[in-house]
């Protein structure tokens, strides 16, 4: 079943490629295809026994057998909720992709699943050889779609977001040769725990630069800006995430004592670029610029509640991950939208858009509310663990996480305004549409998951399973 869900993308991408049908179908058959995948996470969803914990649906393959590497992968409850984040926001992103028409299609959607089906492998990996094969076959298909279907500076931002990962991606694999050697086995359950502090780093920074954390966030507004917007769905909402997975199962569960030292480092770079994330995202001048730097914030606050190495830190860090996921795949869609109507992001230039388009107004509050983390809401669960985990550890980091909220609701209830609310900018036409039903098919899923979630967010807290991977 878990290797369904990694070959399911992977061979729809292999068909999209080398089909013999006209240009119009490939997208309906991309769609199709991830449509099927999130039929297939819906048949491991209830496989999966929440009662048992524990790692499930394994499977187990000798790869390299002089080197103890095998090609293992399985789900734990919380790498379960973080593939399925991957294959709804996935849906949602290439249905997107099939409205918008994208230009050469064949390479694009296939490229698309191939990321797909690259990152489920990184959330379901077991073995770290194997991680870091599903790490690096993620960022191929990255570099090439922003940097041929990306903005006006598209070659300026992959090249960033090749410097940036190639870095972090060196380091890692560093570490996990001496980490896999000294072990003698690469597999995550079968191997111990190490005292090395710098092999650790090697992982933490790797992970910090893919979340991004200040301060390796240097590519991240750059790609974010130039993406087509169902491709910042997917980098926000779910590539960001393999940081929450290479956190928890690497860095934390097998360096306790590293992970013990830096603790009070990483909870300080953490609580500043929630802060430092909240006020950019605050100033930023266009749509997508919020988004990006609340994704810096949101990452910070997920980091603060995994190293607060607590049961309430670690799941509300999961809770908030998923709600982040959710919430930031779908207002880059709606960004991508408005862009599409207007020609601009710039919230200068935006403005009364509610007038006449009550759907696209509906949608956009109700993202909105969730992310301002109102209470009952999956955002409000997520972080109030989050706060609680935190404050276990000192006072001060509930009291950075707290005042990261509080601008979090600053900076969405601005966004909300400049686009709904304030005088209409010389960049909406009066004939703007409204949300169309394939548009609103799209987004409103993502939307009732996260009420969902907000009705029943203990289906991730009480199934995430965190302690099985610190024991």
């Amino acid at each position: 079943m878990t290797t369904a869900l990694i070959l399911l993308p992977l061979a729809g991408a292999v068909l999209v490629w080398v089909a013999p049908v006209p240009r119009h179908v490939l997208g309906p058959l991309a769609f199709l295809v991830a449509l099927t995948e999130v039929a297939l996470w819906i048949t491991a969803l209830g496989r999966f026994d929440f009662g048992a914990g524990g790692l499930q649906l394994d499977q187990r393959t000798s790869w390299f057998g002089d080197l103890s590497v095998s090609y293992h992968v399985g789900l734990y409850g919380f790498s379960l909720w973080l593939s399925g984040l991957t294959t709804v926001v996935a849906a949602a992103a290439i249905g997107y992709a099939c409205w918008a028409r994208r230009e050469r299609p064949r390479a694009y959607f296939g490229l698309m699943l191939f990321l797909v089906g690259a990152t489920v492998g990184v959330f379901t990996a077991q073995d770290l050889l194997v991680f870091y094969v599903f790490f690096e076959a993620m960022l191929i298909p990255l570099y090439v779609l922003v940097g041929v279907w990306g903005g006006p500076q598209r070659v300026a931002a992959t090249i960033k977001l090749i410097v940036y990962t190639m870095a972090g991606s060196l380091l890692m694999l560093a570490s996990i040769v001496v980490f896999g050697l000294s072990q003698g086995t690469f597999d995550l359950v079968e191997s111990g725990v190490s005292g090395n502090d710098w092999v650790f780093l090697g992982f933490a920074v790797a992970f910090a630069v893919k979340a991004p954390l200040f301060p390796f966030h240097g590519w991240l507004v750059d790609a974010y800006r130039q993406a087509p917007p169902e491709l910042a769905a997917l980098l926000s909402g779910v590539i960001s995430k393999a940081a929450v997975f290479g956190f928890l199962r690497i860095a934390i569960a097998k360096f306790p004592g590293p992970a013990d030292d830096f603790q009070v480092t990483i909870l300080a770079l953490a609580a500043f670029g929630l802060l430092y994330g909240s006020l950019l995202a605050f100033r930023a001048p266009d749509l997508r610029g919020v988004i990006a730097y609340s994704s810096l914030a949101q990452m910070s606050l997920i980091t603060m509640g995994l190293f607060a190495f607590n049961d309430r830190g670690a799941d509300g860090a999961i809770l908030q991950a998923v709600a982040h996921g959710l919430v930031s795949g779908a207002l880059f869609l709606l960004a991508g939208t408005i862009e599409r109507r207007t020609s601009t992001g710039e919230l200068a230039h935006l403005g009364g858009m509610a007038r006449g388009r009550p759907a696209l107004a509906t949608v956009l509050m109700a993202t909105g509310i969730i992310a301002l983390a109102v209470p009952g809401s999956a955002a409000f669960a997520g972080e109030f663990l989050i706060l609680a985990g935190v404050y276990s550890v000192g006072w001060g980091w509930a009291v950075a996480g707290a005042a990261g909220i509080v601008l979090a609701a600053m900076y969405m209830l601005r966004l909300i305004s400049a686009v709904l609310h304030e005088q209409g900018g010389r960049a909406v036409p009066s004939a703007a549409l409204d949300l169309r039903p394939a548009e609103l098919a799209l987004i409103v899923p993502l939307i009732a998951c996260l009420l969902a979630l907000s009705a029943w967010p203990a289906a991730i807290t009480a199934h995430s399973f965190v302690t099985d991977v610190l024991k």
